[in-house]
């Protein structure tokens, strides 16, 4: 019997999910025969739905409900929890280093590069110790669980400084990311404040920081600057054309000369591909990025090679609507999905001989919450705000969301909160699980 057709995914995000599910139907008698094998290599064992972290983060919806597990979801495909520390095309192998054991090679005849990308910190001092991410569902929960119990400290100091560094909270970035995490953090934090007593809306201090003059360029110019008056209006202090210089002692120190002590510094402040693609043998771009056709194969300056396929945060493909030859898909879960799906079909198509079809899709539009019954919408040139644009978010991100197990779940976590009150429990000490137990123990051995 002849060995069979490896196809290696490495990463478990959206490219990563919709390839290996297209590629498990288009293949369904090969993979039951074992004439292929598909195998997702990624450190999580669960995708991220990444427009949902700023509501599941707001209390809106359930952690557990915006991830979608591979191995449950993937049944028939492999699925290796373990972080790919390096790709060797030249051997076929991808590096996989598991969470525990010695770190292997994983061999392939087809690879797909779906590694996405990490977070582009820049080397600002006092940032790596202070700094707090929203890319994963982890930050988003730790950072709910922290804003909270900042509110208790405030509650519960007679210090007026470390109330004031309590109540200050400060994010870097205004893009999807920064405006959402900012705008539903800052709903959940006002409507807690009706349970803190002794801490008044007014008493916080929300601060957004970005580099450029504008505010969400992907819903254009006066989309951005209708949520800047939005955000300013609910006293949110707006700053634009402005850095974070330092984040040294716990202290934002900004280029407009202004240094504010705080507690919490959300960084969101852009992303870019994924630093393990630097050291492999793959063709890159200026970003880091792996170069790819139209088609989603990998080409280098030599021509394409062999067995190898990219799409998502990673890769730069050639946008072919936009009428510029130069011009490359914007990195989002919009084309991500769809390329995913075209990547799959080429494959197969590739290992049926057939030729491969070029990847197209203008996009949609754009759409951004702003806290609950809030929002911004550009969708078909078509612009919409306030209620109309929150309801479209919700409504077109339900669609996009995997399996319809999850979708469920997610419309009701929705039908409660019109139910019932948020719930604005925190609980900061699920991040250190041992210290109780610790504490327990020191007791114990002075006693």
């Amino acid at each position: 019997m002849p060995e069979p057709t490896r196809v290696v995914i490495a990463g478990g995000g959206y490219v990563g999910l919709y390839t290996a599910l297209r590629l498990r139907t288009r293949l369904a008698g090969r993979l039951r025969r074992g004439e292929v094998t598909v195998t997702v290599v990624d450190p999580r064992s669960y995708m991220t739905y990444q427009p949902f972290l700023p509501e599941a983060a707001a209390g809106s919806l359930e952690p557990r409900h915006v991830v979608v597990p591979l191995r449950k979801e993937l049944e028939g495909v492999d699925v290796v929890t373990g972080r790919v520390a390096g790709i060797h095309h030249s051997r076929r192998s991808v590096r996989v280093e598991p969470p525990a054991g010695e770190a292997y090679d994983l061999p392939y005849d087809h690879l797909v590069v779906a590694l996405g990308s990490v977070s582009r910190v820049l080397p600002i001092p006092g940032l790596a110790e202070h700094g707090i991410g929203f890319k994963q569902v982890e930050e988003a929960v730790a950072l709910r669980n922290h804003v909270l119990d900042r509110l208790d400290v405030a509650a519960s100091t007679t210090d007026p400084e470390v109330r004031r560094r309590a109540l200050t909270f400060v994010v870097v970035g205004g893009g999807y990311a920064g405006v959402e995490a900012l705008a539903e953090m800052e709903d959940m934090a006002r409507y807690a404040t009706r349970y803190v007593d002794g801490v008044d809306a007014d008493d916080m201090r929300w601060l957004l920081v970005e580099a450029s003059q504008r505010i969400l360029p992907e819903v254009g110019p006066d989309l951005g600057e209708y949520t800047r008056e939005q955000l300013t209006e609910r006293g949110i202090d707006v700053r634009l054309g402005t850095r974070l210089v330092s984040a040294e002692g716990g202290v934002a120190v900004l280029s407009d000369g202004e240094e504010l002590p705080t507690d919490t510094l959300v960084w969101t402040a852009g992303v870019r591909a994924n630093p393990v693609l630097t050291a492999s043998d793959l063709p890159l771009d200026r970003q880091g990025r792996v170069r790819a056709q139209a088609d989603l194969q990998v080409v280098g300056d030599e021509g394409v090679l062999d067995g190898v396929w990219a799409a998502g945060d990673n890769a730069a493909v050639p946008d072919l609507t936009a009428g510029d030859p130069d011009a490359l898909c914007s990195p989002s879960a919009q084309h991500a999905v769809r390329q995913a799906t075209r990547l799959a079909d080429n494959l197969v198509n590739v290992l049926d001989g057939r030729r491969t079809i070029d990847y197209r899709h203008r996009h949609v539009g754009s759409v951004a919450s702003l806290g609950l019954y809030r929002g911004v919408a550009q969708v078909y040139g078509v612009k919409l705000r306030g209620f109309p644009a929150w309801f479209m978010h919700r409504t077109y991100h339900m669609s996009r969301m995997p399996t319809l197990n999850r979708k469920v779940r997610v419309v009701t976590d929705w039908t409660l909160a019109l139910l019932f009150r948020r719930e604005v429990v925190s609980l900061p000490t699920v991040h250190e699980p041992r210290e109780e137990f610790a504490r327990a123990v020191t007791f114990t051995e002075a006693a």
